[in-house]
C-alpha cells in the first residue's frame, strides 16, 4: 500500500464546493428496535431539507448507558445493515455511532455509509472514558474517508480533549471533522457544557474546516444527562446551527468548502523547522494506518452495485 494512500471517492461527479449537513440530536430509546425506528423517522425529516449527509450521535444503534455485553455480532450486523438500506433509500452519506465488533473485541466506532448504502470507512474511538473501558477497546488509527468525494475524519465524544486527532487528520487532507458524541454526566457538569462551552468551536478555527458534532439529549437513566448543545461550526468559529438542551432536533448547514482550507494545519507542519520532517512521517504513518484498519471490523458485506 502507497504511504500516501487516501480514501477514494464514491462519489462519481467532481468533489462539490459546497456540502448541506446535519447533525442529528437524539433522545435514546431503550432498545436497538427502537433507535432504528427513531433513525428512519429523523432521516426521513433530514431528507426533506435535502441534506447530502447526516451524523447521529455515539452509540446511536444502542444508546450510551448500556449492558454491551449482552451484544453479538450478529445483533450489529443486523442493524447496520437496515442502517445500510436506509442511507441507500433516502441517498444520504450516513455516519452513524455503533459499537463494532473486531476480531471478537467490542470497540466504539462511527460507521460511514455512502449514498448507495455502503460501508466505506469504520472509526474506532482511541481514547476511552472510565465508562467505555468496561467494555470497549481502543482503536488504532485516525480516521480519514470521503463524503462526496471531500476528505473527512471524525472524533467521538471524549477524544476532543486530544486535537492531535484533528490536527493530524487534517494535515493528512481532512476537510471536515465529524464528531459524534453521547454526554453521561451529571446534571450539574452537563449544564456546564452547554451554549458552546465544548471546545468546539476552538478545535474549527485553528484547523480552519467545518466541524460537525451531533449528541444525543436529556436525561440519560440512572440520574445521568445529556446535554444536547448539538452543532455546525465554520472554519472562522463562527456557529452555523445550533440545538437547544431539551429536545430532539435536526440542525442543518450549508458549508462553504471554499474556507475549508485546514491552513493553520498545514502551516505548523513548515515551522519550526526542525520538526518539519517529523509532522511528515506522522502524515504518511496518518494515511497509511486509515487504510489498514478502515474496513477491517465485523461489518455488513458489500452489496455490488
Amino acid at each position: 500500500m502507497s504511504p500516501n494512500w487516501i480514501p477514494e471517492s464514491t462519489s462519481p461527479d467532481p468533489t462539490p464546493q459546497s456540502l448541506r449537513v446535519a447533525a442529528i440530536q437524539m433522545k435514546f430509546a431503550a432498545t436497538m428496535d427502537g433507535n432504528l425506528a427513531a433513525m428512519e423517522r429523523l432521516l426521513g425529516s433530514a431528507r426533506l431539507r435535502r441534506t447530502d449527509a447526516v451524523l447521529f450521535p455515539e452509540c446511536a444503534l444502542t444508546g450510551y448507558d448500556f449492558d454491551f455485553s449482552r451484544l453479538t455480532p450478529s445483533d450489529l450486523r443486523r442493524s447496520l445493515t437496515a442502517v445500510g438500506e436506509m442511507a441507500a433509500r433516502f441517498r444520504i452519506n450516513l455516519l452513524v455511532g455503533t459499537p463494532v465488533f473486531r476480531q471478537g473485541r467490542l470497540h466504539n466506532g462511527l460507521v460511514v455509509f455512502d449514498r448507495l448504502g455502503r460501508v466505506v470507512h469504520c472509526y474506532a474511538k482511541c481514547h476511552l472514558t472510565e465508562w467505555d473501558r468496561q467494555w470497549f477497546t481502543p482503536g488504532n488509527a485516525i480516521a480519514l474517508f470521503r463524503i462526496d468525494g471531500i476528505c473527512a475524519t471524525a472524533i467521538i465524544c471524549h477524544e476532543r480533549r486530544y486535537p492531535e486527532l484533528v490536527r493530524l487528520a487534517v494535515m493528512a487532507g481532512a476537510r471536515i471533522v465529524c464528531h459524534p458524541n453521547a454526554g453521561l454526566d451529571s446534571l450539574a457538569v452537563s449544564r456546564t457544557k452547554r451554549k458552546g462551552q465544548d471546545g468546539v468551536a476552538a478545535r474549527a478555527f485553528e484547523n480552519a474546516i467545518p466541524y460537525v458534532f451531533a449528541n444525543s439529549v436529556g436525561p440519560q437513566g440512572k440520574g445521568k444527562w445529556s446535554a444536547g448543545d448539538s452543532k455546525i461550526v465554520a472554519p472562522d468559529g463562527r456557529v452555523l446551527a445550533l440545538a437547544g438542551n431539551r429536545d430532539e432536533e435536526i440542525v442543518v448547514a450549508d458549508l462553504d468548502l471554499s474556507g475549508a482550507t485546514g491552513s493553520y494545519a498545514l502551516r505548523g507542519m513548515e515551522h519550526p523547522r526542525f520538526l518539519a520532517a517529523d509532522w511528515k512521517r506522522m502524515v504518511r504513518a496518518v494515511k497509511v494506518q486509515a487504510g489498514r484498519q478502515g474496513l477491517r471490523f465485523d461489518l455488513p458485506a458489500q452489496k455490488a452495485v
